[in-house]
């Protein structure tokens, strides 16, 4: 098996989710300097990937930001660590908003959110300032698309991450600007989508009120620069030392890991799970912890992540989010395996020590491939 070398060379003090592999190196990141996506480049040139500074509109005291989730199915990591990221950091006012009345599922696990597309449009005629579009199911959903376009139309700035480009590039308005996505979809966006001027080996692009991200684990980065457009780069540090990276550069090398994940033979998509897992979970967890548990466990196409908890009772986790447990603890219907409570300090902590408990227990193949998938620079036990 190809070794990790060449990925864990990736440097930590440069790229967000290095400094945060593994347990054991929380104080680690704690003490590392902070770099904004102000930073210069390896040859010595500023990076240029720097969202606008927020210019106040409305008469509002903080700017408004917008989650939109799609109720048929959305990705959790894509919607949940912008919505925990802008929410802890208390620069805006964020509302998640779902595109109809009802449940949304979030691949693995199941939100209620906090108003639909026809309740905010109602409350907020003049828009969101700020409006992420996470990957979903289908992104060519016409409510959807209708929905993004007019927050554009209106003014506010669109947030794509990871393949929710798909989303806004399908209402046009990409068109003419810069824009990044996963690796994953290079090909298909350059010909479905000819108007745009995509970027690659770039963890998020900024053009104007255009905003678009990479992989998984871009999404990370690209919410805190924009903590640093509304707030300033004290505040967009202290956030990001808060949920425990070290960084917030735009500097990414997809190239790698596309070349990479062709070599390892990723799993096929439809490999059905042989194994249901457990996450136990009570009122006040951490979304962001949550979401990344989650999504790195059912990523190895091994094992199927369920919310476990007391009682079927919906759940308010800490910043605002409401997740619908899948099982009861004790209950009729028990699972595999159950997994450590979560821990919540250092919410970005969840994903290196998901990938180090995967290769110890399903192999570092399986471990590998999630951290491919999700452009993860940081090292596995």
């Amino acid at each position: 098996m190809h070794n990790l070398t060449r990925r864990t060379m990736v440097s930590s003090a440069v790229i967000a989710f290095a400094s945060l592999a593994l347990a054991g190196r929380a104080a680690t990141a704690h003490q590392a300097p902070v770099t904004s996506s102000a930073a210069f480049d390896a040859s010595g040139n500023p990076n240029p990937e720097k969202i606008a500074r927020y210019q106040a509109r409305f008469g509002r005291a903080k700017p408004l930001v917008a989650v939109v989730g799609l109720n048929e199915g959305t990705i959790i990591s894509d919607f949940v660590i912008p919505y925990g990221v802008m929410a802890r950091s208390g620069v805006a006012d964020v509302v998640s908003v779902s595109v109809k009345p009802g449940p949304v599922k979030m691949q693995p696990l199941t939100f209620e959110l906090q108003s639909t597309i026809d309740a905010f449009d109602k409350r907020y005629p003049e828009g969101a300032d700020y409006l992420f579009v996470p990957a979903v199911e289908n992104f060519s959903d016409p409510d959807l698309l209708k929905w993004v376009k007019s927050q554009g139309d209106k003014g506010g700035t669109v947030i794509s991450i990871c393949f929710g480009a798909l989303v806004v590039a399908s209402t046009g308005l990409f068109d003419g600007h810069r824009a990044t996505s996963h690796y994953g979809n290079e090909e298909m966006r350059a010909v479905r989508f000819p108007k745009v001027k995509w970027e690659k080996n770039i963890r998020y692009v900024a053009d104007g009120k255009r905003v678009s991200s990479a992989g998984v684990s871009a999404s990370m980065p690209t919410s805190i620069a924009l903590v640093e457009a509304i707030a300033g780069p004290e505040k967009a540090a202290e956030v990001a030392r808060d949920v425990g990276i070290d960084s917030w550069s735009s500097r990414h090398d997809s190239d790698m890991f596309q070349a990479e994940a062709a070599e390892a033979g990723m799993p096929p998509a439809d490999q059905q799970p042989q194994v249901t897992l457990g996450i136990p979970v009570k009122a006040g967890d951490d979304e962001i912890a949550l979401a990344l548990t989650a999504e790195t466990y059912s990523r190895t196409g091994i094992t199927m992540a369920f919310a476990v908890a007391a009682s079927k009772a919906p759940l308010r986790l800490a910043h605002g989010l409401v997740l619908l447990p899948d099982r009861v603890a004790g209950g009729p219907d028990p699972v595999d395996r159950t997994l450590a409570p979560l821990d919540a300090s250092q919410a970005t902590r969840a994903l290196g020590m998901s990938l180090a408990d995967i290769s110890k227990t399903y192999g570092r193949q399986a471990a590998r491939n999630v951290a491919l998938f999700m452009e993860y620079p940081g090292p596995i036990e």
